[in-house]
């Protein structure tokens, strides 16, 4: 399957089905599809039109608002228009549209990530939820350098990091890092390093950076798995840091990226280095940042 990208400006919220019963609109989505998942499904578009809220453009859920020519509007854009009908201008009310909301019920649509490999057709009042945990929803760049709104599938997100953000590509399972900074004592939670490793057939991205624990600037690296966390669980990893005959070791299980990396840094759930110790593992007289960092990556049996 070809890598594809994806940009969702969306914010709908998961809702839960009215409890009324379903009205049979066969006549105006064709034949009746027996439950999902089965591919191939198309809903006439005027349907689609119809449960299209005509202000922010979404698909509308209970309760569906209408004023007294029957324009609709869905129940997040009505405080919007301050009690005009945005389409005839006319006094909303509180009239609800229960018609409206009957035909919504007793569709059945496919999924918005089709494009990404889900052939699932799902109850319109379920799509979104499924939606919110579809495991063929996009990833997000996994770049902490900036808050980058690129999102897509692996292979692509592979190239967007590579191609945009320049992103250092490794072949392999165990590596080898230095990390330099010429002024330590400047923590501005600046992310310093991604690295991205291929092994086993997938990818791994190693984080480095500083930031600050409280009232302490830190040194923090962590392992961030390609994929969803199911997959990340069956591989491990370990980080090593030391100097001067000294070292410190983290043995940890890869963060899957769907964890923003701010979620996982937060969390601390990775190996994480006090600036006195990090320029203690430096030497010479401390004013220059020289760590170097070891770890592997395994898969359990």
């Amino acid at each position: 399957m070809a890598s594809a990208a994806y940009i969702d400006d969306s914010c709908s919220e998961v809702i839960d089905p009215p409890k009324t019963e379903a009205l049979d609109v066969t006549e105006l989505v064709g034949d009746h599809i027996p439950h999902s998942p089965k591919p191939n499904v198309v809903v006439s578009s005027s349907v689609r039109e119809l449960l299209e809220c005509p202000v922010c453009l979404s698909a509308m859920y209970p309760p569906i608002h209408q004023c007294s020519n029957g324009h609709t509007l869905c129940s997040g854009c009505k405080p919007r228009v301050h009690g005009r009908c945005p389409t005839c201008r006319h006094e909303l009310g509180n009239i609800r549209c229960l018609a409206l909301e009957k035909v919504a019920a007793s569709l059945e649509l496919p999924c918005k990530y089709q494009n990404f490999g889900c052939l699932g057709i799902y109850p319109y009042y379920s799509k979104l939820k499924h939606e919110s945990q579809c495991q063929y929803r996009p990833y997000s760049c996994p770049y902490a350098g900036s808050e980058c709104p690129v999102a897509g599938d692996i292979p692509y997100l592979v190239n967007h990091l590579k191609d945009d953000h320049k992103v250092d590509m490794h072949n392999g399972c165990t590596f080898n890092h230095r990390y330099v900074k010429p002024n330590p004592h400047e923590v501005e939670n600046a992310t310093w390093m991604l690295t991205v490793f291929s092994c086993f057939g997938q990818y791994f991205c190693l984080h480095f950076e500083a930031f600050q624990l409280g009232m302490a600037p830190v040194y923090i690296a962590f392992l961030r798995f390609m994929g969803d966390d199911a997959e990340a669980k069956n591989y491990s990893y370990s980080l090593e840091v030391g100097g001067t005959g000294r070292k410190m070791i983290w043995q940890g299980v890869p963060r899957s990226i769907r964890d923003s990396h701010r979620k996982v840094r937060d969390s601390y759930d990775g190996l994480i280095i006090q600036r006195n110790m990090a320029l203690f593992f430096s030497g010479g007289d401390r004013k220059e940042l020289k760590l170097r960092v070891t770890g592997r990556i395994w898969k359990e049996q």
